[in-house]
């Protein structure tokens, strides 16, 4: 299981379960490194107003295999854990607070 820090250093998980879930959408086989990167070198962390246990980071990347896009990596942080849920490609970063 890939471990990965984020732009605090913080060590986030990414499970081979949530690593083939990302995988399965055509346009994300190949971005392991790319999330890697949004999470240590985000241009832009926000708080999900959906679980407020959650951030999203973003990161803006051209020429991907779907065009210019944002890739938002989804990380869950617990008291004592941290991990990927999910990553994709969105045009624009979604409204929330913004963390970083």
């Amino acid at each position: 299981m890939p471990v990965l820090f984020d732009y605090q250093n913080r060590v986030v998980r990414l499970t081979e379960e949530r690593l083939a879930h990302i995988l399965a959408h055509p346009e994300m086989i190949g971005m392991e490194a790319q999330i890697a990167d949004t999470l240590k070198q985000p241009q832009l962390v926000r708080k999900s107003r959906s679980d407020e246990s959650a951030a999203l980071f973003y990161r803006f990347y051209t020429q991907t295999a779907i065009g210019d896009k944002w890739l938002c990596v989804v990380v869950k942080y617990l008291p004592d854990d941290a991990f990927i849920v999910t990553a994709y490609f969105t045009d624009k970063p979604k409204k929330g607070e913004d963390l970083w």
